[in-house]
C-alpha cells in the first residue's frame, strides 16, 4: 500500500492532475488488474479518491503517507552516501527496501546525523519532519532555451545507468549549466557544463531537472 501512495504522490508532482491506472501499471511494473483492486482498498481506507476511467488522486491522509515514507527514502539514500560512501547510482533499492521498516526513532537519528538535510543526493526534496514539502519551480534540461543558463536541481534516481551516465557528463546537482544548442530532429542537446561543452542524449536530458538563472 506505501509503494502505492508514494508512487501516486510522485506521478501527480510529474505530470500533475491525477494519475491514471495504466500510468500507475508502468511505473510499479504491475498488471492494471492489480492496480484496480488496490485502488479499490486504498478508497476503502480512505487513503485516495479513485473514479474508474477518470484516475486516481490522494486524499489529506494518503499524502501523509506517502510523504513519511519519501522522508524515510531519501533520508535513507543520503546517509548510504554520506556516511558509507556508496554510490549515488547504488543507493535507490536499497532505500526502496529500507524505507518501510525503519522506525521514527531512527529516522530521526539519521536526520540529526545528517544536520536536518533539505535534500538527498539526487537533489530532490526530503519532506521535513512535520512532512512539509516545497519541491521548488524547476524545468526539464531538455526544455531550456539556447544561450539560458541554469542550475541542475534534481535528476531522476530510477535508472543507475542513467546515473552513471549523467555522472560522466559531470550533471549533478547544484551544477551550473549553459544550453549551447539543440537538434530537433534528435533532441540531442550540447550544454556547458563548468566551462567545457558535452553532448547530452535525449532520455539523459529528460532526466535533469534545472532551475534558470534569471
Amino acid at each position: 500500500m506505501e509503494d502505492y501512495l508514494k508512487a501516486i504522490f510522485q506521478l501527480t508532482e510529474e505530470k500533475g492532475g491525477t494519475v491514471s491506472t495504466t500510468g500507475l501499471a508502468e511505473r510499479l511494473a504491475v498488471a492494471p488488474a492489480s492496480v484496480t483492486n488496490m485502488l479499490k482498498k486504498l478508497a476503502e481506507l480512505e487513503l485516495v479518491q479513485h473514479e474508474p476511467y477518470r484516475g486516481v488522486v490522494l486524499t489529506s491522509a494518503g499524502r501523509k503517507i506517502a510523504l513519511e515514507i519519501i522522508r524515510h527514502h531519501r533520508l535513507i539514500e543520503l546517509y548510504l552516501v554520506e556516511a558509507l560512501g556508496m554510490g549515488w547510482d547504488e543507493v535507490h533499492e536499497e532505500a526502496e527496501r529500507l524505507e518501510h521498516v525503519i522506525s521514527e526513532a531512527f529516522e530521526d537519528r539519521i536526520s540529526a546525523a545528517l544536520k536536518d538535510p533539505r535534500f538527498d543526493p539526487h537533489g530532490d526534496p526530503i519532506p521535513t519532519k512535520e512532512l512539509e514539502y516545497r519541491p521548488g519551480g524547476l524545468v526539464s534540461l531538455a526544455d531550456l532555451a539556447p544561450g539560458a543558463e541554469a542550475v541542475v536541481g534534481r535528476v531522476s534516481d530510477r535508472d543507475p545507468g542513467v546515473l552513471r551516465r549523467l555522472a560522466d557528463l559531470g550533471l549533478f546537482p547544484n551544477t551550473g549549466v549553459r544550453m549551447v544548442e539543440r537538434d530537433a530532429a534528435t533532441g540531442i542537446v550540447r550544454v556547458a557544463v563548468e566551462g567545457a561543452v558535452r553532448a547530452v542524449a535525449a532520455d539523459l536530458a529528460r532526466a535533469v531537472q534545472v532551475a534558470p538563472r534569471r
